[in-house]
C-alpha cells in the first residue's frame, strides 16, 4: 500500500469520526501528523522479526517482576534468564504486562507511557528479550493515572495532557452505561471556572481519556510507533470497548471505538515492521467477535466465553454447555485468530457467560468456588444493583474440589484437563505464568492490600522457583512437566494451527470431544477429554486401522475406548 492509498484510508476514517466537530483543515493537519510518524517510523532500521503464525504459537502471560532476583538485578533480566532456562523452547511469544510507571493496579494506572518503572528495568531488557521472543506489550488506552504527567498537565491546560481527559457536564444522560465496576464512575470538579465530571470507568486513580480530542488518538500511535522501535511486535488494547462515549448511549462498543481501531490497524499495517493487534473486549460473546470486524480490526481476540465455560464443566462434570457453545462459535478467518486462555492477571470473567449459562448454573459455580477460597468482584447494574464480574481465584484453587470430589482427589487432573482442552483448541494457547506451577492463591498479599486480584498476581524468588523445579517429585515441577510435554506435542503436529479446521463432536453428556484438521487437510486430530470423575468409554470411527495417541504415544487400533477419569487423549490419523 503506498502513502496517497494510506492517505486516503486514514483521511475517511479520521472524517467519519471527527467531523462536523473538527474542520477538514484540522483534520487535514491531524492526518498528515500521522502520515509522518509512519515516514519516520519507517526510516528506522529495524530487525524486528517477522511473525509467523503456525502450530509453533504460544504465548506465555507474566509481569515484568514475576520472578525476583536480588536487589542489585532488574526483574525483566532476571526473568529472561530463567525463560531462557526453562520456557524458551515452548513459548515462542511473551505477553509482558505493563511495565510502565504507575500508581495503582498492579501497572494498569499508567503514569508515563515513554519510560519503563526503573524496578523492572530499562527499554534495553526489552529490546534484548525482543531478539529471543515475540513481544506483547499493553497499550493502556483508555485511562491514564491521576498522578501521571498528562493529568497534571491536563489541570493546567498545558501540553501534553491539554484537553486528554473525559469530561461531562449535568446535561450528558449517564443512565444506560455499561459499567464493569461498583465504584461511582463520576469525580465532579471545578476546572477553568466550571463544573465538570470526571469519567472514570474502572477506578478513582484511573482516568478516561478523551478521544473525542484527535491528538490523543494520534498519541498512542507514536506509543505504538514507540513500542514499536523497542522490540514490541504485539499490542493489547487494553479496555478498548470502552474508548467513546455518547450521551444517552450505553458508552460500551460505539462505532466510534471500533474506528479508532480499524485506523491503528491501518498504520499497524503501513510500518515496515510486523505489528499485530489484540483486542481485550471482556464481553458477551457477539460483543468480544465484532473486534474482527471484516479481518479489518482485531489480528487476535481473547476467547473469553473458554476460561468460565472450562471451570463449571470440569467443576459439574457436564459437557453439554461447553459443547454446544463449541458448535455455535464461528471459525475464525485466516489473518484472524482467537487467543486461548483459562487463566490470567484478572480474575474469571463472567460477562461472557451471559446468554451461555443460566443463572442458577452461574450461582452454583459461585457456591463452589468460594468454598475453594475465591472472592468476587461486582460491577454495577442499572441504580444500585450490582452482579458478579468476575472471580478472583487461581486456577489451580479453582480446581481444587467439587461437589462429587470433596476431598480433591482429581484436582490435579481435573487442572491438567483444563490445559489440554485449551492448549488444542482452535486459536492461540496463552498460558499464565502462574498456571505453569500451579502457584495457589496468594493469601497473604490479598490480606496485605485488600486487593481481591491479588489472590492471583503472586511474584516468585527465582531462587524458590529453581530450587522447587529441581525436584522431580515438587507439585510445580510435576505441572511444569505435564503442560510443557502438551505444548512440545501441539509444535510438532500441523493440525494444531491456529487456523487448523475445529469440528465438534457429540459423544455424550461427560466428554468434550472435536477434531482439529490441518490447512492442508493432512492431518486430522480428536481431541478428546473425559471431564468426569469416573472412567468413560466412548466409541469413535478410526478411519485408518492405526491411529497414534500423541499424549502417551501409544497406538490406538480399536473403536471402543476407555478414558480414566479427567483424561485427555489426542488421535492423530
Amino acid at each position: 500500500m503506498n502513502t496517497s492509498q494510506i492517505r486516503n484510508q486514514i483521511g475517511r476514517k479520521l472524517s467519519k469520526i471527527y467531523k462536523p466537530d473538527h474542520s477538514n483543515n484540522e483534520l487535514k493537519i491531524y492526518l498528515e501528523d500521522i502520515i509522518n510518524a509512519i515516514k519516520k517510523s519507517n526510516l528506522i532500521k529495524n530487525k524486528n522479526k517477522s511473525f509467523n503464525l503456525s502450530e509453533k504459537t504460544s504465548l506465555l502471560i507474566c509481569y515484568g517482576d514475576s520472578v525476583l532476583g536480588t536487589k542489585n538485578n532488574r526483574s525483566i533480566k532476571e526473568l529472561k534468564k530463567f525463560y531462557l532456562k526453562f520456557l524458551s523452547k515452548h513459548f515462542n511469544t511473551v505477553h509482558f504486562l505493563p511495565f510502565y510507571p504507575s500508581s495503582s493496579d498492579s501497572g494498569f494506572a499508567v503514569k508515563d507511557h515513554y519510560k519503563i518503572d526503573p524496578r523492572l528495568g530499562k527499554w534495553s531488557d526489552i529490546k534484548n528479550f525482543s531478539k529471543k521472543s515475540h513481544i506483547m506489550a499493553d497499550v493502556v488506552i483508555n485511562h491514564s493515572s491521576s498522578r501521571g504527567l498528562w493529568f497534571k498537565n491536563y489541570l493546567k491546560n498545558k501540553s501534553p495532557g491539554k484537553n486528554y481527559f473525559f469530561t461531562i457536564d449535568k446535561k450528558f444522560n449517564s443512565t444506560n452505561v455499561v459499567r464493569p465496576r461498583e465504584h461511582p464512575l463520576l469525580k465532579k470538579i471545578n476546572i477553568f471556572n466550571k463544573n465538570q465530571y470526571l469519567w472514570r470507568t474502572f477506578s478513582d486513580d484511573q482516568i478516561d481519556l478523551n478521544f473525542k480530542n484527535p491528538k490523543v488518538l494520534i498519541r498512542f500511535i507514536k506509543i505504538i510507533i514507540n513500542l514499536i522501535n523497542h522490540g514490541v511486535n504485539i499490542f493489547r488494547l487494553d479496555a478498548i470497548a470502552y474508548l467513546w462515549k455518547e450521551n444517552g448511549t450505553k458508552c460500551i462498543n460505539l462505532n466510534q471505538t471500533h474506528e479508532i481501531i480499524k485506523i491503528i490497524r491501518i498504520v499497524c499495517n503501513s510500518l515496515n515492521k510486523s505489528a499485530i493487534i489484540v483486542t481485550e473486549t471482556n464481553l458477551p460473546e457477539n460483543e468480544n467477535i465484532s473486534y474482527f470486524g471484516t479481518n479489518d480490526e482485531a489480528n487476535w481476540i481473547y476467547n473469553f466465553s473458554l476460561p468460565p465455560l472450562l471451570v463449571h464443566s470440569l467443576l459439574f462434570e457436564d459437557s453439554r454447555k461447553l459443547s454446544v457453545w463449541s458448535k455455535k462459535l464461528p471459525q475464525a478467518k485466516i489473518g484472524n485468530s482467537y487467543l486461548n486462555f483459562i487463566a490470567s492477571h484478572d480474575g474469571i470473567g463472567m460477562r461472557p457467560v451471559e446468554g451461555l449459562l443460566n443463572k442458577d448454573a452461574i450461582n452454583k459455580m459461585f457456591k463452589r468456588l468460594k468454598k475453594n477460597g475465591g472472592e468476587f468482584s461486582f460491577r454495577k447494574v442499572q441504580g444500585k444493583s450490582k452482579k458478579v464480574y468476575e472471580a478472583n481465584i487461581t486456577l489451580f484453587n479453582a480446581f481444587q474440589k467439587t461437589d462429587t470430589d470433596p476431598k480433591g482427589k482429581y484436582h490435579y487432573a481435573r487442572y491438567l484437563c483444563a490445559h489440554a482442552i485449551m492448549i488444542s483448541f482452535e486459536g492461540i494457547p496463552a498460558v499464565y505464568f502462574n498456571s505453569m506451577f500451579g502457584t495457589s492463591n496468594d493469601i497473604n498479599k490479598f490480606i496485605i492490600s485488600n486487593n481481591k486480584r491479588d489472590l492471583n498476581r503472586y511474584k516468585w524468588s527465582a531462587e524458590r522457583l529453581n530450587k522447587s523445579l529441581s525436584n522431580k517429585n515438587s507439585k510445580h515441577y510435576l505441572i511444569y512437566e505435564e503442560i510443557t510435554n502438551l505444548l512440545g506435542i501441539k509444535q510438532k503436529n500441523k493440525a494444531f494451527h491456529p487456523n487448523a479446521l475445529r469440528k465438534t463432536m457429540n459423544l455424550g453428556s461427560k466428554i468434550f470431544a472435536f477434531k482439529r484438521i490441518s490447512l492442508d487437510k493432512k492431518q486430522t486430530v480428536m481431541c478428546i477429554s473425559n471431564l468426569s470423575s469416573k472412567t468413560q468409554s466412548i466409541k469413535v470411527q478410526l478411519k485408518n486401522k492405526k491411529h497414534k495417541e500423541l499424549i502417551i504415544g501409544t497406538t490406538v487400533n480399536k473403536n471402543n475406548i476407555a478414558l480414566d477419569p479427567f483424561q485427555t487423549i489426542w488421535l492423530s490419523d
